[in-house]
């Protein structure tokens, strides 16, 4: 058994056994955090009392602890593989679910997300899993890094619907236990093909072979730049800018996504409507992944960043429509348009810091730009669920969202390899 184990682990293709199982991994980690936190939203708030902006600043934290362990993380996977974070995330997050699903209390609710963030999804989320892929593959890395993340898009098709019906069904406490079974059968199958780099195991990125990878670095069609460190990354404009660009999609879009259903239904529309529109989300992420891994291999990834942008800003602009006119038809291509450009974020996003930076030290240094995305990331759901208790309307939020967008575009537009 050990040899024919040891056989497929030599296999040419063995860099897709990587990609399967960051797949596994950001489905993962989008299905039982960001798709899904909107379902939990209301049924919570008003099962318990809360303001709306109490229950996302439990998300918040958890972006936060995220943010905070990210840092480490990064370091770790360029050191030891990603498998040792994800086995541990699998296990924090399964027990802070279950803590979920028995607890009445605000403060326990918030410290449980915050550990759950901490030291728990984001373990198994992209800032590790694409790590490894980054690491497997120069030639055809976008290719990988799109593949990888359909994870994403199925996550966002399948997970709202599935967990809306089972709080429908049980109420949000079955809802999060559910959740806490799912972590622990996914991921820890998953982080057992997960390995390292290719070197560590006598191949080279994107095939086999003995070498240290360097005569596939050397290629035209698979150019490789010199590593940068990270305190060297840490001086180049580039860092600063693409770190800021991703922070404000990722502002933009968190707000948007967690706040969608929320949104839709206060616009009038049912529950099963506003979950189903979700789920579109989820169809227009996952078809943009071809469009996005072609051309990926054929464009710059600026100008795709930048399109991928401003189509999620005129998916929401059509969502902010169908509230304001009631009609669904223009609601389901809004989500759709939405999900197309946020399909775009993690292929686009990920190809952007190898190629500015390397791959040798890629964890490490997405891992220092993480904190100030992951603030974006936290702080939309609150800044729109703030405006929310206070206006009373969802929509100035969502305006707000398409001009962070828009800025985002043009950040990240702005970004230049090492200078």
């Amino acid at each position: 058994m050990s040899s024919f184990l040891l056989a497929i682990l030599r296999r040419p293709f063995y860099g897709w056994w990587i990609v399967a199982g960051a797949l596994v991994g950001q489905f993962t980690w989008m299905g039982v955090g960001p798709a899904v936190v909107g379902v939990f939203l209301l049924p919570v708030v008003n099962d318990l009392g809360w303001q709306v902006w109490q229950f996302t600043l439990g998300t918040t934290l958890a972006a936060a602890g995220g943010a905070l362990s990210g840092i480490l993380a990064g370091e770790v996977v360029d050191r030891y593989g990603p498998r040792p974070l994800m086995l541990l995330g699998a296990a924090v997050t399964t027990v802070c679910f279950v803590g979920l699903s028995l607890q009445s209390n605000l403060w326990i609710f918030l410290a449980l997300y915050a550990i759950t963030g901490f030291a728990g999804w984001t373990l198994f989320g992209p800032l590790v899993v694409n790590a490894a892929v980054s690491k497997w593959f120069i030639t055809q890395r976008g290719w990988a890094l799109s593949i990888g993340s359909i994870g994403v898009s199925l996550a966002g098709m399948i997970s709202p619907v599935t967990v809306t019906f089972i709080v429908d069904t049980w109420n949000w406490r079955g809802g999060y236990a559910a959740l806490a079974a799912f972590v622990t059968l996914a991921i820890a199958p998953a982080a057992f093909v997960m390995r390292r780099m290719p070197e560590d195991y006598g191949m080279r990125p994107d095939g086999d072979g003995a070498g240290t990878g360097t005569q596939a670095a050397e290629t035209p069609s698979g150019f490789e730049p010199h590593s940068l460190t990270r305190s060297q990354a840490l001086r180049t404009s580039g860092f600063w800018l693409l770190t800021l660009g991703f922070t404000l999609n990722y502002t933009a879009m968190s707000a948007i996504l967690v706040h969608a259903i929320p949104f839709a239904t206060e616009a009038g529309f049912s529950r099963a409507i506003a979950s189903a529109a979700l789920a579109v989300n989820g169809v227009g992420n996952l078809a943009s992944k071809g469009f996005w891994g072609y051309g990926l291999q054929r464009f710059d990834a600026r100008l795709l960043a930048a399109t991928a942008y401003t189509i999620s800003a005129t998916g929401v602009a059509l969502m902010v429509l169908s509230g304001v006119t009631g009609q669904g038809a223009i609601l389901f291509p809004g989500f759709f348009l939405y999900g197309f450009g946020f399909g775009g974020t993690i292929p686009l996003s990920e190809f952007l810091w190898a190629r500015y930076f390397g791959r040798e030290h890629i964890g490490a240094i997405r891992g220092i730009g993480n904190p100030i995305a992951v603030a974006g990331t936290g702080l939309g759901p609150v800044l729109a669920g703030a405006w929310f208790d206070l206006s009373g309307a969802y929509y100035p939020a969502f305006i707000a969202a398409i001009v962070v967008y828009i800025s985002a575009a043009a950040t990240v537009g702005a970004s230049r390899s090492r200078r």
